[in-house]
């Protein structure tokens, strides 16, 4: 299932390579929300994977943004502890003008198709 949030770009990690054939990267955007006259404002990192690791490079900090992403669990369990993981995985990240010049115009990108769950992400 597939998710969107708009906010501000603030934060763009480094490429990190897990192994030989795994990299991630995490950004975080900045979405601040008004409810009954006070404002709550929350941080949001999402992770990149392999070919998407390069899609956050495409935007300046402080740039309004839409992204959308799959919300991912895992279970992992280590010298008998087990843990339980969530990431927020990004696999489409637009500027927040552009989608909304692009939806005044009716156009629809039907290539914008989100990756396939079948990715062995272990954290470590």
């Amino acid at each position: 299932m597939s998710y969107e949030i708009t906010g501000k770009l603030i934060v763009r990690f480094d490429i990190v390579q897990r192994s030989e054939s795994f990299k991630t990267r995490e950004f975080v955007i900045e979405k601040t929300e008004d409810t009954n006259g006070r404002s709550f404002t929350n941080f949001v990192k999402f992770q990149c994977v392999q070919d998407k690791t390069a899609m956050p490079d495409k935007f300046n900090i402080g740039d309004e943004v839409k992204v959308q992403f799959n919300l991912k669990g895992t279970k992992w369990e280590k010298d008998g502890r087990t843990n339980y993981i969530t990431n927020l995985d990004a696999w489409r990240m637009e500027s927040l003008k552009l989608s909304q010049n692009n939806a005044s115009n009716g156009e629809v990108n039907y290539n914008d198709i989100p990756p396939s769950d079948n990715v062995d992400d272990l954290p470590f």
